[in-house]
């Protein structure tokens, strides 16, 4: 038999809608492939949405997705991770299992100091599973776990958490190995990298979830694994949807940043990829906000780009060194705000001060926060004269 190990699809994570939709289509990619290549299941080790009530749009695509897996013959096994997990122990996964789309495999009860779980039994495989929790709250728990025996099974244990193996250097919170319970296969998720060692294995997530990741990644990716005779053949599967292109460039003069950066795309063949704009360096003339972004972007457009996105973090400025003279240190926002407004002349300064009184509103006791937001709005549109 073979099953797929899927994780961290995070749907509904990018707030960029080009990045959304392609998050999402390879999920739909990755579903279609279990398809095709005939799984008997599929494992989903956590966080198939980006939180534990993702918005209705995305609901429903996701759950038009399963449809077609049920039509398909194959069954589905999921744990919550670390963002569709809810403390309440409400999420839409325990929708997707009540129409009959997948199954929980978390069945925990509390033996005295021990977390025993019972397994879900599909043909000839018993899986386990434990959901992952904010803040790496699953740790601990995880070293009170116990497997409900199956013997003659092929047993499979779900995690949504860090392991020690696979962390390396990090410093984070993980638990070895050697402290969890004796499975056959561990499907992992949490960690966003492609790990496979000694039956622990990370899917990797299906789409990045972030510039970096894009950068390091490029692409999603999910197992397929075939078991025959006790014996574990591993398949990564690519979902190559669109290349990546990464612009990486040093930048002094932001004054004249923004024609640097087009002459750069204009060398470059950019049709439908997505592209990185990683932008580093000291400016020693001008400030990040005098690169036009707004110019670039139509550019990439009409180079028929994907979609463009920045990461300007490792772009600074000179330091500014503000000399001020005060006796009253209890004055010294007021003789910094003073100075600022002296040395940078312009209409909008004479709205700092009043601005910065407003946001000294407090709520007042008993006070609705959704008043409380209507009265300040309603303070900072009189000031800015906004009808």
């Amino acid at each position: 038999m073979k099953f797929a190990h899927l994780g961290d699809c995070h749907l509904g994570s990018w707030r960029i809608p080009a990045l959304q939709e392609l998050n999402l289509e390879s999920f739909k990619k990755a579903l279609e492939l279990c398809i095709k290549e005939k799984v008997d299941f599929i494992l989903i080790a956590g966080d198939l949405f980006d939180s534990a009530y993702p918005p209705i749009e995305i609901l429903k695509e996701a759950f038009f997705e399963f449809k077609k897996l049920k039509e398909a013959g194959i069954q589905c096994f999921i744990i919550a991770g670390s963002h569709d997990y809810s403390a309440s122990g409400k999420t839409f996964l325990d929708v997707l299992e009540k129409a009959g789309f997948c199954t929980n495999v978390c069945k925990p009860e509390k033996r005295e100091d021990k977390i025993l779980l019972n397994p879900s039994l599909f043909e000839n495989f018993a899986i386990y599973g434990y959901p992952g929790k904010k803040s790496s709250m699953e740790i601990e728990e995880l070293r009170k776990i116990k497997l409900q025996e199956a013997p003659g099974f092929f047993k499979i244990f779900m995690l949504h958490t860090s392991i020690k193996g696979a962390i390396g250097s990090l410093p984070i919170d993980s638990i070895s190995e050697e402290e969890l319970p004796e499975a056959d296969y561990y499907a992992l998720a949490h960690l966003h990298i492609d790990y496979a060692e000694n039956k622990f294995v990370y899917s990797g997530p299906i789409f990045p979830n972030n510039f970096q990741e894009i950068e390091e990644l490029k692409y999603g990716s999910f197992y397929i694994i075939d078991v025959s005779q006790g014996k574990m053949n591993y398949k990564k599967i690519l979902l190559k949807l669109k290349e990546v292109e990464v612009l990486d460039l040093e930048i002094k003069n932001a004054l004249s940043a923004t024609e640097k950066i087009i002459s750069e795309l204009e060398k470059r063949t950019l049709k439908d990829k997505i592209v990185l704009l990683k932008l580093s360096g000291k400016l020693d003339k001008g400030k990040i906000s005098n690169i036009n972004f707004k110019e670039i972007e139509n550019f990439a457009k009409n180079k028929n780009v994907y979609t463009i996105i920045k990461s300007t973090s490792q772009l600074s400025t000179e330091e500014i060194k503000l000399e001020v003279e005060v006796s009253d240190m209890d004055k010294i926002e007021e003789s910094i705000i003073k100075n600022y407004i002296h040395d940078n002349p312009a209409d909008l300064t004479k709205f700092v001060n009043p601005l910065i009184n407003s946001l000294a509103l407090e709520k007042q006791d008993d006070e609705k926060t959704a008043v409380f937001e209507s009265r300040l709005f309603d303070e900072i549109k009189k000031i800015l004269n906004i009808l």
